[in-house]
């Protein structure tokens, strides 16, 4: 979880370029209370299979 919109992509762009993975990056909103963030995370989480969001952004709230 990160609210870096700026920087984020890139890092994960050079970190997938030397082959190696990450679960996955969710952008929390800023437009969202904390506690609506984590409902989404853990809709997320409940929702979606194990390896759904490796190497992925997802931006929240999720669509």
């Amino acid at each position: 979880m990160t609210n870096n919109r700026t920087s984020m992509p890139g890092h994960l762009a050079d970190h997938i370029a030397v082959n190696r993975h990450i679960s996955g990056i969710f952008i929390l909103n800023q437009n969202l209370s904390i506690g609506e963030n984590i409902e989404e995370l853990i809709i997320a989480a409940s929702a979606s299979k194990e390896d759904e969001y490796q190497d992925r952004i997802v931006y929240l709230p999720l669509p």
